[in-house]
């Protein structure tokens, strides 16, 4: 029996055990799983192709015009909404990403595989770590290179890890990797993104103004009454979620907030009944039929157009050199390189030793190692962050460009090293299961399991 082989048989009982960690997901979890896959790779593609054309026209000959096109402002005046065309894309578009979000963050606590405490644990506390850890090594490093009080403003910029790049580099690896990384990466990312929005609501609001806050209740209430009782018609939903996003930008909260509450809001369970008007049945679930619909949007358009506005640093003429000098670019490519592997790792493993939680039989230690380097990736949230922090368009946003390009892409690097070697060992197994099929499509292997925790 080869290795691989052996893990599955050994691995077979430990997943009927709740207090398995990274143990594989149940069958509809690993359809969705690879749904958002699927998405997030192509959108990943795209983003990077996005901020590969932003940094080459931001470092020829025709940079001005780049410099020119993201400043120019256009909108109304009424509720600061003349805005640039690369604050609208922070403010506007990765709304869609947060909303998508907070879609992902419901289904999972509530019908998805983390509605079970025991599940949940684990990957939340290593999303928790995996954003504490990252913001001191950045703190400490900044202290020890003897930075400025204003610098250590960007402490919060390590800490999200970018999905669709994460995601990404897992396809180029192989598909040979087991779900359970996947569905854990996916996990532990869509948590961390709201961990990191909470982060900016609360310490990155300069002002607050709570009119229009208290107004945008109202459009939110209607939104979600409607979506509750299955009334999803587009011209009933979008004016509701526009004037929502539009007064929580006027209150000063950063509008990406609004996308995150929206997104709460859509029900993913049952109801009794709908009205005679609405075109879904009562069992229908929205949030997975919203986020079937907006993933693409999000992933295709809204994230690679912020990313094309947001990484387009010039450093040409002594630019890269300038920015390697800051205390700012160590700290940064420290926290993702160090700050994340020690937190998702290291929680991970000291959950494993000291709780009753354990590793599942059929993964190493490695696999998981492989996977914290992945979560070292952060684009989307990590520039976002970056022009909160210190301005769009400042020398220390430059910076910042510069540290979160590097620092992902070593992270990217060293953790598609680990898990390509990982790869080869788990390629054997995918292929028997690949052709463990019954009629019906379910792999056999899923339905063992299921079958194992109904008979105990």
């Amino acid at each position: 029996m080869s290795t691989p082989e052996r893990r599955r048989q050994q691995g077979a009982d430990d997943r009927a055990d709740s207090t398995a960690i990274l143990r594989r997901p149940g069958w509809p979890e690993a359809q969705r799983v690879a749904e958002a896959l699927r998405t997030e790779t192509i959108g990943g593609a795209v983003l990077l192709a996005a901020a590969l054309a932003a940094l080459l026209w931001a470092n020829s000959p025709w940079r001005d015009s780049y410099a020119a096109l993201r400043d120019l402002e256009v909108g109304v005046d009424w509720g600061h909404l003349r805005l640039s065309l690369g604050h609208w894309a922070a403010d506007g578009l990765l709304a869609i990403f947060f909303f998508v979000a907070g879609l992902e963050l419901k289904r999972e606590f509530l019908v998805g595989e983390l509605r079970n405490p025991a599940k949940a644990a684990v990957p939340v506390v290593a999303a928790a770590f995996g954003v504490i850890a990252p913001a001191l090594v950045f703190v400490a490093v900044i202290l020890a290179l003897g930075g400025s009080p204003e610098e250590l403003r960007g402490w919060a910029i390590p800490t999200a890890t970018d999905i669709a790049f994460a995601l990404a580099v897992l396809a180029v690896i192989g598909s040979a990797l087991p779900t359970a990384l996947r569905s854990f990466l996916l996990t532990l990312a869509v948590v961390d993104d709201l961990i990191a929005i909470t982060i900016i609501a609360i310490f990155y609001t300069q002002s607050l103004a709570l009119t229009p806050l208290l107004l945008a209740l109202l459009p939110l209430g209607a939104f979600a009454a409607l979506a509750q009782r299955r009334m999803t018609q587009w011209w009933l939903l979008v004016p509701l979620a526009l004037a929502t996003w539009g007064l929580v930008h006027a209150s000063g909260i950063h509008a990406t907030v609004a996308g995150v509450l929206l997104g709460l809001a859509v029900p993913v369970r049952p109801r009794a009944s709908v009205p005679a008007a609405s075109r879904l049945s009562a069992d229908t679930d929205v949030a997975h039929r919203f986020e079937h619909l907006l993933r693409p949007l999000s992933a295709g358009v809204a994230v690679p157009v912020f990313a094309f506005f947001a990484s387009g640093v010039t450093v040409v003429g002594g630019g890269l050199g300038a920015a390697f000098a800051s205390p700012v670019t160590i700290a940064v490519v420290a926290a993702l390189v160090l700050g994340k592997v020690i937190g998702v790792f290291g929680s991970t493993f000291v959950l494993a030793k000291f709780t009753r939680a354990q590793l599942d039989d059929a993964l190493s230690w490695v696999d998981v190692f492989g996977l914290a380097l992945l979560t070292g990736i952060g684009f989307t949230v990590s520039l976002l962050v970056g022009e909160l922090s210190f301005g769009a368009g400042s020398a220390q946003d430059d910076h910042v460009k510069v540290a979160v390009l590097a620092g992902s892409l070593l992270a990217a690097l060293l953790g598609g090293a680990v898990l390509r070697v990982r790869n080869a060992a788990w390629r054997e197994l995918a292929e028997v299961e690949a052709s463990d099929v019954d009629l019906d499509g379910v792999p056999d292997v899923y339905q063992e399991e299921t079958r194992g925790r109904a008979d105990g």
